[in-house]
């Protein structure tokens, strides 16, 4: 996933994370259909990578983001939905991180977490970003640094690469 140099703050950093998903989950659709036994080799690889990556997103969005919204921001019942969001992608990527190359349910339930995925980020892009921004309590520069931080810090505890 991106580093934060070039990002102004926390809402750029989240959103870079979400094109560089969202780039995976297109080259995997892109992928899905061909029995060429490398595309079923990468479809696997960049499950992995999607699963991985986004786990690491949730992980600093409930850890750092989330709760300071929460302390700043009087209407929270958008991050209540985010959260219940995160846990039915959580729940997917753990069905998917179980599944072999074989299971015919295999890319059913990448483009579900796909499509899970899309909504969540709009809805971050067109309410949670805007209210964060808009949010003078919020040093969102700041905290682009703290989450790009556990970001590294928990890529390195699952030995991916930034």
């Amino acid at each position: 996933m991106p580093n934060s140099r070039g990002q102004k703050d926390a809402c750029d950093l989240l959103d870079a994370d979400h094109r560089a998903v969202k780039k995976m989950f297109k080259e995997y659709e892109e992928l899905t259909g061909s029995r060429a036994r490398s595309a079923s080799m990468k479809k696997m690889e960049l499950a992995r990578q999607i699963c991985h990556e986004l786990t690491v997103h949730a992980t600093i969005e409930e850890e750092i983001f989330y709760p300071a919204l929460r302390e700043a921001l009087k209407d929270t019942d958008m991050l209540a939905e985010a959260e219940v969001e995160h846990q039915s992608a959580k729940d997917l990527i753990a069905q998917i991180e179980q599944m072999g190359e074989a299971d015919e349910m295999f890319d059913a339930k990448v483009k579900v977490l796909g499509e899970y995925i899309d909504h969540h980020v709009k809805e971050e892009r067109n309410e949670i970003f805007t209210k964060a921004r808009s949010n003078r309590k919020l040093d969102l520069v700041a905290m682009r640094d703290e989450l790009e931080a556990r970001k590294e810090e928990l890529m390195a505890e699952m030995g991916m690469e930034q």
